[in-house]
């Protein structure tokens, strides 16, 4: 049977935090600040690298507060979505560390002349977001943090931040199921959901 979330099981209904046990109401209103909170970290922070090291920082600045236990530290238990099994715990270090490898390689081969340039900064950030939340390198809030990055990488090429909506249950599915597609080669749905949101951004600003 296919689990239609990305989260560890058990993950949803996990209320113990900071400020005791609580609903998943008041969970929900924890997660829109700690979001909030990541995103500003992010905004005030784009010129660093991207390495193992600060994307801890940025699951620890916007989720740490609520789940200081585990937040900003990556996960120690083994996790299932979409009928599939992500790397083990013990893998994660050296995935993460590749990952971040590849992704600043990819960067500096970028060409802003090149007449692709928008394109291949989608399909970047499109194999970016699968990666990271493929490797599931935390309990909770993977696709929430490679959507904060993705701004990052964003910001770093002087290009307007995006929101990829997913939280209404409608945007989820899409954003879930262009993830599933991706899972197994085909990045088009993801590609297509992260150049909608960058041309609405580029339109903004001009």
């Amino acid at each position: 049977m296919t689990n239609t979330s990305t989260k560890p099981k058990g993950a949803t209904t996990y209320k113990e935090t900071a400020f005791g046990i609580i609903s998943r109401s008041e969970l929900l209103k924890l997660e829109l600040e700690g979001t909030k909170r990541g995103l500003i970290f992010v905004g005030k922070n784009y010129k660093e690298d991207i390495t193992p090291e600060f994307i801890l920082r940025v699951h620890n600045t916007a989720f740490g507060w609520i789940f200081p236990e585990w937040a900003g530290k990556y996960r120690s238990i083994r996790v299932e979505f979409s009928g599939k099994e992500p790397v083990l715990p013990h893998q994660i270090p050296e995935q993460i560390l590749n990952l971040c490898a590849d992704l600043n390689e990819r960067l500096n081969n970028l060409n802003k002349n090149d007449e692709a340039y928008i394109e291949n900064v989608v399909s970047l950030l499109a194999w970016f977001q699968h990666r990271f939340v493929w490797i599931h390198p935390f309990q909770d809030y993977n696709g929430r943090v490679a959507r904060m990055i993705t701004i990052q990488i964003l910001l770093r090429m002087e290009l307007p931040p995006i929101e990829i909506k997913a939280e209404s249950n409608t945007d989820r599915q899409k954003y879930l199921n262009a993830m599933y597609s991706a899972d197994e080669g085909n990045y088009e749905k993801l590609e297509k959901l992260i150049e909608s949101a960058l041309n609405e951004s580029l339109k903004s600003t001009t």
